[in-house]
């Protein structure tokens, strides 16, 4: 149900946002209620916290008044599009006007804790295709509180995610309209003694899909985690986790589960410039007969994820996350998904920054689905590049190419679809 890449395609019109807030050390995070997701993001320790903390210090800001400090970036971008309903053979290009205003507030909280309010407010205007045009809100923000007692970290956190992109979602296609917001609050522990880390976590999830073409996929999880993390030297850290949740969407097409997770993870570092991190278990989705198109069918299969992070030389950073999972579907209960998230930046000169991603993924959806027409075999290829330029004091430019190939062994579901924009930002130095 995840994808990734950037850019628009869809619009969101307010309903359902209300209080938003994200955690800083969130200890479950994901796409959907994948708890083996969770798993990958669970964060033990104070490094999290510590980096958002020098990270807004050295932000700028429009306003400040004792530790409260306010960003407002107004930007505006123009777009073509080649496709924005994603289609194969019903091919509709536009030009999309950008113009948008972000919000970024901070203030420290006792106990080494941040609250972090990010939001952005703005309009999509298409030329072309009017019905499309709405307001469009890109929203993140962080509240968590932590506190300690003896050699225990407790986190309470709220945590959102917002994606409104068609293109970015690898199982979705034929629409322009595809969008999720995601809220997630709870509460992780960790028992830290010195050579091993206990960690557990409970979250509450609720997922929305801002389109009424698909709003059979809300659903509300529970999402619990344990994970034990020994330090066999002070670079390497291997452990045990596991993982449960339950899932239970708001209609009755797809089926409700149970999933279950364990495996075993690593954290080295062998330098100050290189994580690598991987990760390998297994997973059960028991599923429930709720469905009244879909029959239900256990699922098993083993996750496996390896995601480096190495910093060349300042100014050439590279990144890769590649694995193996089991995905909640769309159309189907289940997709079983490989992928490969490659990225590299380059800090050409010191005006100009070009950052260049690829993402691959090779979906296979369960024939149990609404139909016959459920199962389906698909890659789904996505590369952006961007080139950023600040050419005076306060003023960037950004440019920006954004390609999307989907590939699939039914008919009516392939699509290619080239963005092309340019973005000025003002930010305040």
């Amino acid at each position: 149900m995840c994808g990734s890449g950037a850019g628009a395609g869809w619009v969101y019109r307010f309903p359902r946002l209300s209080g938003c807030s994200l955690t800083t050390a969130a200890i479950l995070a994901g796409c959907g209620a994948q708890a083996q997701d969770a798993l990958r993001y669970s964060l033990a320790g104070d490094a999290a916290i510590e980096a958002r903390h020098q990270s807004q210090e050295n932000l700028p800001y429009t306003f400040k008044t004792g530790d409260f400090r306010l960003l407002l970036t107004p930007s505006v971008g123009l777009d073509w599009n080649d496709n924005v309903n994603i289609s194969e053979h019903n091919q509709q290009q536009d030009v999309i006007l950008r113009p948008m205003l972000r919000f970024n507030a901070s203030y420290p909280l006792p106990g080494r804790s941040l609250l972090v309010l990010d939001f952005g407010v703005g309009y999509d205007y298409y030329f072309d295709h009017n019905s499309y045009s709405g307001v469009r809100v890109e929203s993140g923000s962080a509240l968590a509180y932590q506190f300690y007692i003896k050699d225990f970290r407790f986190d309470i956190h709220d945590r959102v995610s917002y994606s409104q992109d068609s293109a970015g979602v690898s199982a979705i296609y034929g629409t322009a309209k595809y969008g999720n917001l995601q809220n997630t609050a709870g509460l992780a522990i960790d028992w830290d003694l010195e050579d091993v880390v206990f960690t557990v976590g409970y979250d509450h999830l609720n997922y929305f899909v801002m389109s009424s073409q698909y709003d059979y996929v809300d659903h509300a999880s529970e999402l619990g985690l344990m994970r034990a993390g020994f330090r066999l030297h002070p670079r390497l850290t291997v452990g045990v986790e596991g993982s449960v949740s339950s899932t239970a969407y708001d209609q009755k097409v797809l089926n409700d589960y149970m999933n279950y997770s364990g495996g075993v993870y690593a954290d080295w570092r062998p330098g100050t410039a290189i994580s690598i991190q991987p990760r390998l278990g297994y997973t059960v989705y028991d599923y429930q007969q709720t469905s009244l198109f879909i029959l239900a069918q256990n699922q098993t299969a083993w996750y496996a994820d390896l995601t480096i992070q190495h910093a060349i030389t300042k100014s050439i950073t590279y990144s890769l996350s590649a694995g193996h999972e089991l995905r909640p579907g769309i159309e189907a209960d289940i997709i079983d998904v490989w992928y490969a998230r490659p990225g590299i930046n380059w800090k050409i000169v010191d005006a100009v920054a070009l950052r260049t991603s690829f993402s691959y993924e090779h979906g296979n959806q369960s024939a149990h689905g609404f139909s016959r027409a459920a199962a389906e075999v698909y890659d789904w290829f996505g590369g952006d590049l961007s080139i950023g330029y600040s050419f005076v004091k306060n003023l960037s430019a950004e440019l920006h190419y954004r390609f999307t190939i989907r590939g699939s062994d039914q008919p009516n579901r392939e699509y290619t679809q080239n963005l092309v924009g340019v973005q000025l930002t003002y930010v305040p130095r």
